[in-house]
């Protein structure tokens, strides 16, 4: 039985051509081979798994190959290439910095890099997770990576370049590895399994490569136990059922079920995934994966986008058809709120289940971003617009007056009852609201808010001869009792105060809420006076007090009063007690004490 070799080990690039998805790395470091260019310290930093070490050994044996190909790779065929890949070299050092991370590690390196290569033109040092280095080992190391031999060149490799000090990055040329994309893993999949005869479906290649997250290394792994676990038959439904992957069909079904507004079935098949030891993280997730791609694929500009077989593409396009974008961008955001707040949550089943009512009701557009309701109303106080009896014959409408302070709005009945003609009627009626009659009305009670300032007046409009049915009208009225002349009361101060304060923009609420615990009090001359607490609240309304009283003026009749500030003096009192006086204070708090101190036969001192 011959010796099994793992995938990442035995297709492990040993050319630049055959590096996977970071051609602009092997790009330029094959051209500086070629121009004789070499930086003497190199740093490889980037995720796991995306071919820092291996890149690293490739250029290694790129420079001390004695033939280089036309293209700038390694020829594998003089002695230095052989001994390299034969794992014999003595010009190539590999460090692991993870287990060599002391002084003593790093001393003893750098009297290696003094001795000159046996074979080649360079000694190559590749120092592998260089971040695990302790301080003192960077430190030891600085001056032999600012001032190397000639024949010393350094591949530094690392996933946490921030981990490294400022002065070793300083020294070397940076290379950033990104991450695999999906297309590329796939593509180097299938190249291994048709080298492998493993037969695949291209969905459970895609499953793969979008579980490994950009890794090849981890790519590579899941390949080799999806082999195993199917026997070299790698089918989608094999893979999802190893990997624990959610079915994209439930995926189709509950945004079908999203469509009709179905909410009970939305219910019943998440409880089905529940059922089958699926976490409700999961489902979540690849529901906003999911709504994401039927996004993408509703518009033919961003359907690249979309990393799947063309017959699911038709399956995408087919279902995003039926829906709208702007329901589908609520829908991810749904979706990525629910998977934010579902680690804190504790009834975590509740979270879900809320989150999918909520998208079932986007069609009907019951929910939405802004709770889903349309525009906000209020809802009539009455059901059937009361109208009075029609007035005797022969009287004229009665004219409506009003006061600079009073708001008056007519109804569309109002203004339909000008223009038609009034039934004639032999009797005269007093008109009526909820049974009471018009001498008999009185105000609604002030509406609960800031002060109580406003309060609702209904009144009806008399008719005598050839009159209209009495309306309702509405009036707004700013004082309980609007005078006609220019006398000011309290009341109408702390009235006019509290409108103001109700007026002033967001950006000046710190003044309104200062002005809201307090009352201003009415002076016997032309002003008024507020207490404040301190001489920092009181420079406030210096500063603001033009702008206070020019705005309460227009709820005064045009009346300009002067504003007077006083700071409370709050007159602290200090009590100092000698022992017997705090024994007999407390001892008119709790009567206890006494028959504590009696029981125990005790003394005050």
């Amino acid at each position: 039985m011959e010796n099994y070799i793992v995938s990442a080990r035995k297709y492990r690039p040993d050319t630049f051509e055959t590096v996977v998805a970071q051609k602009s790395l092997t790009t330029t470091l094959k051209n500086a081979i070629q121009t004789g260019k070499l930086a003497h310290a190199y740093l490889f930093c980037g995720p796991r798994g995306v071919g820092k070490t291996t890149c690293a050994r490739i250029f290694a044996k790129t420079i001390n190959c004695l033939n280089h190909t036309a293209n700038g790779e390694p020829c594998n065929e003089c002695e230095s290439c052989r001994s390299f890949n034969e794992q014999r070299s003595f010009s190539i050092y590999e460090l692991d910095a993870a287990s060599n991370n002391s002084v003593e590690d790093i001393r003893s390196l750098n009297e290696q890099v003094r001795i000159p290569p046996q074979i080649g033109k360079y000694k190559v040092y590749i120092i592998d997770e260089v971040h695990m280095l302790s301080q003192a080992a960077f430190n030891a190391f600085l001056k032999t990576l600012e001032e190397p031999p000639a024949h010393a060149i350094f591949i530094l490799a690392t996933t946490e370049k921030h981990k490294i000090i400022p002065t070793i990055l300083s020294r070397c040329q940076i290379y950033d590895f990104s991450r695999i994309d999906t297309t590329d893993i796939i593509n180097h999949l299938q190249s291994i399994a048709e080298k492998e005869n493993i037969k695949s479906e291209f969905e459970a290649l895609r499953i793969i490569a979008h579980k490994s997250d950009g890794c090849m290394r981890d790519a590579l792994s899941l390949f080799d136990q999806m082999v195993s676990f199917t026997q070299g038959n790698l089918s989608y439904a094999k893979v999802i059922e190893s990997l624990n992957v959610l079915d994209y069909e439930y995926y189709f079904k509950l945004t079908d079920y999203m469509l009709d507004a179905n909410t009970s079935q939305s219910l019943l098949l998440f409880n089905e995934i529940l059922s089958k030891g699926f976490e409700g993280s999961i489902f979540i997730e690849g529901l906003a994966s999911h709504m994401r791609d039927l996004l993408v694929n509703g518009d033919p500009v961003t359907a690249p986008l979309f990393e799947g077989s063309d017959e699911l593409r038709k399956r995408y396009v087919s279902q995003a058809a039926k829906c709208n974008p702007k329901m589908l961008f609520k829908a991810i955001k749904l979706c990525n709120n629910c998977e934010l707040n579902y680690r804190t949550s504790r009834n975590k089943r509740l979270l879900v289940e809320l989150t999918l009512i909520q998208l079932s009701q986007l069609v009907t557009g019951e929910d939405g971003e802004d709770g889903g309701r349309g525009p906000k109303t209020l809802k009539p106080i009455f059901n059937k617009t009361e109208q009075a009896q029609p007035a005797q014959t022969n009287s004229k409408p009665q004219e409506s007056t009003s006061t600079p302070h009073v708001a008056t709005q007519q109804t569309p009945q109002v203004q339909q009852a000008a223009t038609a003609p009034a039934p004639q009627t032999p009797k005269e009626r007093p008109t009526t609201i909820q049974g009471r009659p018009e001498s008999l009305k009185r105000a609604e009670p002030a509406t609960q808010g800031f002060g109580g300032m406003f309060r609702r007046v209904r009144t009806t409009l008399d008719g005598e001869t050839n009159s209209t049915p009495a309306v309702q009208q509405e009036q707004i009225v700013h004082t309980e009792n609007s005078p006609r002349n220019n006398t000011i009361t309290g009341e109408m101060l702390t009235q006019a105060w509290t409108s103001f304060a109700l007026e002033l923009p967001d950006k000046e609420r710190a003044l309104t809420e200062r002005m809201k615990l307090i009352t201003p009090q009415k002076s016997e001359d032309n002003s008024f006076t507020i207490n404040v607490d301190n001489q920092l609240v009181a420079r406030i309304f210096e500063e603001e007090a033009s702008k206070i009283v020019t705005g309460m003026s227009k709820f005064l009749n045009g009346t300009v009063l002067k504003m007077k500030i006083n700071i409370n003096k709050v007159a602290v009192q200090r009590h100092v007690y000698d022992r017997t006086k705090q024994y007999e204070i407390l001892r008119e708090k709790n009567a206890t004490i006494e028959k504590l101190r009696k029981s125990l036969n005790l003394e005050l001192a």
